[in-house]
């Protein structure tokens, strides 16, 4: 798959990993409006804490991403803080631009700093095999634990001009909502700005980055980037603004991708085999849907049941009787794929392997009615299973 138009992109094997390519590059030449999310983790990584400086000095604009894998570069003082920073002139030096328009993000070990000479020697190379259709090697260079690389395209339609929208991130573990909870990076070639790239951007997330989990765990590090190129777009054609025209065009593709690569990244949960689509509908309030979903998500029983295939509806509304939401239980409903296990708060009439049948499947979708009011929410989850452990117990080894 091609990038849009004004991105290339690379990536390279520099070292901080054993085997495997751990150094990504995506280049805009000409510049690109920026817009990111960033974790909320009390304990930010050195290149979190960078690149959220970059961008107010920049004012939105980045010239180049530096993703590497194998070292996150958090907790690691004034050290990581001074690594980060020479791979960020390093960078800018090779593509003569201001250090402030390079965008840094790091995903791996925590607590190590990160041994900065290898990337920057590796970053020539890097640099050099840039090319338009170096989207396949820049989302493997990012992986840790995923079983392969996520990447998603969309296009849309505004003022008779075809314009793409295509992201690749990377995660498996350490996902939860709290922006962010993953490395994800998505690029168009539309024109926008900066202000509404960034509204766009945290609409988008709502509706899918923040609503997936895997172990309730976020890193220090998670960061989503959004960049446009506006090369898809005539010298003097307007960019995108809020409530302006494309833009209703704009933010359906972007939280297409959005959404495929969240859904790509509980799938791919360590270890998991099956994705839980958890509905909470009749709530009182949007806050108490969440409430009631994240419980159920979050569950170590009722993702453990979801490994076994185990129809243990129990868990399911013990969770959410736990959750802290307001819920009436004589009229609360549960079903599963449409098939109506609890009806009025009292068990329904269905059969249990119909029941056990659903819940094998790769996707098991949940409905919970709380019987309460009108607001609802939606999260997607994985189930928990034994290579979760035996994954994350030798994640340093």
């Amino acid at each position: 798959m091609r990038l849009p138009a004004g991105f290339v992109a690379s990536g390279v094997r520099s070292g901080v990993r054993k085997s495997r390519p751990d150094l990504a590059l995506i280049v805009c030449e000409k510049g690109a409006t920026a817009a990111a999310l960033f974790t909320r983790n009390r304990f930010p990584a050195a290149p979190v804490v960078l690149s959220r400086a970059a961008l107010r000095e920049s004012g939105g604009r980045v010239q180049a991403a530096v993703i590497n894998a194998g070292c996150a570069n958090a907790i690691t003082g004034r050290a990581g803080a001074a690594a980060a920073r020479r791979v960020q002139r390093r960078a800018a030096e090779l593509l003569h631009c201001p250090p402030e328009r390079v965008f840094l993000a790091s995903t791996g070990v925590i607590g190590v700093v990160l041994p900065d000479a290898r990337i920057r020697m590796a970053l020539p190379a890097a640099v050099a095999r840039l090319s338009a259709g170096g989207l396949d090697a820049a989302s493997h260079a990012i992986l840790t634990t995923d079983v392969g690389p996520k990447v998603a395209a969309a296009s849309f339609q505004a003022g008779g001009r075809r314009r793409r929208v295509v992201g690749f991130a990377k995660g498996a573990g350490m996902i939860h909502p709290d922006m962010a909870t993953m490395l994800a990076f998505v690029l168009t070639d539309a024109a926008a700005a900066p202000g509404y790239l960034k509204a766009a951007l945290r609409r988008a997330a709502d509706e899918t980055f923040h609503a997936i989990s895997v172990d309730g765990d976020t890193s220090t590090n998670d960061t989503v980037l959004l960049l446009a190129s506006g090369a898809a777009d005539a010298a003097d054609a307007a960019a995108l603004e809020e409530g302006g025209p494309g833009s209703a065009e704009f933010e359906g593709a972007l939280t297409r991708v959005c959404s495929e690569l969240a859904w790509r990244i509980v799938r791919d949960g360590e270890g998991a085999t099956r994705v839980m689509e958890v509905t909470i509908e009749g709530a009182a309030s949007r806050r108490d849907a969440k409430l009631a979903a994240h419980a159920v998500a979050t569950s170590p029983l009722v993702k453990t049941a979801l490994h076994g295939g185990d129809p243990n509806w129990g868990r399911i509304l013990a969770a959410v009787g736990r959750s802290g939401a307001r819920v009436a239980p004589a009229r609360a409903r549960l079903a599963v794929n449409g098939l109506c296990l609890v009806e009025g708060g009292a068990p329904a009439a269905y059969r249990e392997r119909d029941a056990a049948r659903l819940f094998a499947r790769e996707r098991v979708p949940i409905t919970v009615h709380l019987g309460a009011g009108t607001a609802s929410a939606r999260v997607l989850s994985s189930d928990l299973g034994h290579d979760y452990v035996s994954l994350n117990a030798d994640y340093r080894s």
